[in-house]
């Protein structure tokens, strides 16, 4: 569960930026204008359920909540703090994909040829790429493989290292492209 480190007030007086200890994401913004726009993600639910809340805005270490106008700060700093604290951080939302990606990943639910495939794939991953990411202290981990499809999730600091979603995945593709000419490869 995320940490506040500190609150910093905005150039916008309705808005009040919050500073956190641990990521909420890794490089994934999320931004809502409207608590409809909040189903699934249940932090924004919790802070649009406070009054006065119009805006949440939030990626990596900081949120940022914007208000009516309308609240005392001090009180409404108070109530926000609440769920940002009890927010899963990335390496927890992290983990609770793994365990759900190990599960839909079980072997014994893949076909002998997708099962083959996979360890073809995941063998070029541990030789040739999750060492680096390693070294730099990240990793990657095969989501899922559906067809011609294969979802992937970084993890630690390449979670959030704009590198990864860009030239790393290019790189990832190329490889496994190796070894199935007509693989996507896409991060999740």
């Amino acid at each position: 569960m995320p940490k506040i480190a500190e609150i910093e007030p905005t150039p916008n007086p309705n808005a009040m930026k919050f500073i956190l200890r641990e990521p909420l994401t890794w490089g994934i913004t999320r931004s809502y204008d409207k608590p409809e726009q909040t189903v699934g993600d249940p932090l924004a639910m919790a802070l649009f359920d406070i009054e006065h809340v119009t805006n949440v805005f939030y990626v990596d270490h900081w949120v940022t909540v914007t208000q009516d106008g309308g609240a005392d700060w001090e009180q409404l700093m108070r109530d926000l703090a609440v769920p940002i604290r009890e927010a899963p951080s990335a390496d927890a939302q992290s983990a609770q994909l793994a365990e759900q990606s190990s599960e839909a990943m079980d072997p014994a639910k893949l076909s002998p040829e997708d099962r083959e495939r996979l360890d073809k794939i995941n063998a070029a991953l541990d030789e040739q790429v999750r060492p680096y990411l390693q070294n730099d202290g990240g990793d990657l981990y095969v989501v899922g493989l559906e067809g011609n499809k294969l979802s992937v999730h970084y993890q630690g600091a390449c979670g959030s290292c704009p590198s990864s979603l860009s030239g790393t995945l290019a790189g990832i593709e190329n490889l496994v492209r190796q070894i199935e000419p007509d693989m996507e490869v896409v991060a999740v």
